[in-house]
């Protein structure tokens, strides 16, 4: 297992911190200012589209993309330590078009999608012109279990008739949000119950289609536009599958595998800036007579902090590793062990930071609420922490003989 970065790798390390210290942390005030001066959560800000123009003609675009025509042609492996810069700051992978639920979507238009898909929604969303969603859980069944989905595809002539309801749909309330990929039931009744599922593609506007609500994470509107979606009558044409009929249970694993690795890589990020802004704090300030980076148990929250994120890295780029050098199905369970591990270190490091920050670490002076806010959220998205233990449980037990284990 060689983990070592190219050299390829290093220099685009260097060219991408280069960029977010020159752009992107000069801009967090700026980009949180003109969300409130819209007097919309949902915002797209004007300093997100000026760093986008930059980023793209410094070649620091759609790095997250194996495909080398289409994108950086980086490996898995390649791509985390950029991921991890990005995750730093919550909206900055935006900035280079890498951000979620977009990267996943492209991901699978790229791999599934046919040539008329792909010019009418892959290319924009390349090019950053639009955003998507990616429209799968709902709020009556626990879409943990994905065969539990219940929105329905009837298929009528040339076209499907969508009847459902879908919510925590990410993306589906930002004002570019042009395309939804839908996942639903064309057939019911199929004993093979993972092959009951479709994917549509769905364009936003599409009559019968409308936002119930947008939904808030702990109170507040995150700017990526979390949403609960109603489907009524609404008519998509049979052009517009993904894939095939019955494929969307495997163009879902397909999706998930990577973005999952993805999002933990943004949460190492999250989790190192956490810990350099902590010990800045603790150095700057003084209580009961000494600085609070000699008190022990400060130390002890660093020192803990610092073991954790190295210990998660190796295991993020271990799984990166062998998605690349194996495939994803044979680095199942080292992707389920650290989308349990990521999201948890995350918070438990910022909540750490937040303490030794004291009132002000729960302000929007510092990135340390979104942080935690995140963290928590990634706890559920992609799959619970329970789903994901589970699956590396029947793993285990399988490995040690018992091969009957459910």
């Amino acid at each position: 297992m060689e983990f070592a970065y190219s050299e390829k790798t290093r220099s685009l390390i260097e060219r991408l911190s280069a960029f977010m210290q020159r752009h992107v942390y000069p801009n967090e005030r700026v980009y949180h200012e003109q969300i409130a001066a819209a007097g919309n959560p949902f915002h797209h800000t004007e300093i997100v589209d000026e760093l986008k123009t930059r980023a793209k003609a410094e070649g620091l675009w759609n790095l997250f993309l194996p495909d080398a025509q289409r994108g950086a042609g980086l490996t898995n492996l390649e791509y985390a330590p950029l991921a991890e810069q990005m995750g730093r700051v919550p909206w900055a992978s935006e900035v280079f078009n890498c951000a979620a639920p977009d990267t996943g979507n492209m991901e699978i238009l790229a791999q599934f999608g046919t040539e008329e898909q792909q010019r009418r929604w892959l290319q924009p969303l390349l090019d950053g012109a639009i955003r998507s969603a990616f429209a799968m859980t709902e709020p009556a069944v626990a879409s943990s279990d994905a065969t539990n989905i219940q929105l329905t595809m009837r298929r009528e002539g040339d076209e499907y008739v969508l009847n459902g309801r879908k919510w925590w749909t990410t993306g589906a309330a930002r004002p570019r949000c042009n395309v939804l990929i839908v996942m639903g039931k064309t057939d019911p009744t199929n004993p093979d119950i993972h092959r009951q599922q479709s994917m549509l593609l769905a364009p936003l506007d599409t009559p019968g289609i409308s936002i119930v609500r947008p939904l808030p994470v702990f109170g507040y509107m995150d700017n990526e536009g979390h949403a609960e979606l109603s489907f009524e009558d609404a008519r998509v044409p049979v052009s517009n599958l993904l894939g095939g009929e019955g494929d969307g249970f495997a163009i879902a694993q397909a999706r998930l595998g990577p973005g999952r690795i993805h999002h933990c890589m943004r949460c190492i990020g999250g989790a190192q800036r956490a810990l350099e802004l902590m010990c800045a704090r603790v150095t700057a300030r003084v209580a009961f007579g000494k600085p609070l980076a000699q008190q022990g148990v400060i130390q002890q929250w660093i020192a803990d902090s610092a073991i954790e994120i190295e210990q998660a890295r190796l295991l993020t780029l271990k799984a990166a590793w062998m998605i690349d050098t194996l495939d994803k199905k044979a680095a199942q369970d080292q992707i389920a062990m650290i989308k349990v591990v990521a999201p948890s270190l995350l918070t438990r490091v910022t909540d750490r930071a937040i303490q030794a920050f004291g009132a002000a670490g729960v302000s929007d002076d510092y990135p340390l609420a979104a942080l935690y806010a995140a963290g928590r959220t990634l706890r559920l998205a992609d799959g619970p922490d329970e789903v994901h233990r589970r699956a590396i449980a029947r793993s285990t037990l399988r490995q040690f003989g018992a091969q009957d284990a459910q």
